[in-house]
């Protein structure tokens, strides 16, 4: 199963202090709306969220259809089917979608820890 693109959406108390702080590392806005209170940042080997007054905690993202780079991909694993299989595998999901819908749609789930797993499908 592909989850697709992985990243990691902080929650931040300072938006502007945390793209600071990234850009510092090397990161770039490759997205995002601060006005909004979110940031989607590259570095040369990761991508990061950050969003203020969005999430309780931080979370592990995966976009499914898209490439590290935010572009659609031709072919990819629909996040109905990525919820199937979870389920099939006795996976308790925290939010579901319409297993008969199509295009964008979300999931979630805790880890074994109760880190948050956001699969978030935009295509």
């Amino acid at each position: 199963m592909d989850l697709g693109a992985f990243s990691l959406s902080l929650a931040v108390k300072d938006l502007a202090a945390s793209q600071a702080f990234y850009e510092a590392l090397g990161f770039d806005a490759m997205g995002g709306d601060p006005a909004q209170g979110w940031l989607i940042m590259k570095g040369p080997t990761a991508v990061i969220g950050l969003f203020q007054g969005m999430f309780e905690r931080n979370m592990l993202t995966f976009n499914p259809g898209w490439d590290g780079n935010a572009q659609t991909l031709a072919e990819f694993t629909d996040v109905r089917a990525i919820q199937s299989a979870l389920q099939g595998a006795g996976l308790e999901l925290t939010q579901t979608t319409d297993p008969e819908g199509s295009g964008p749609a979300h999931i979630s789930l805790l880890d074994p820890d109760g880190n948050p797993v956001l699969i978030d499908q935009h295509v």
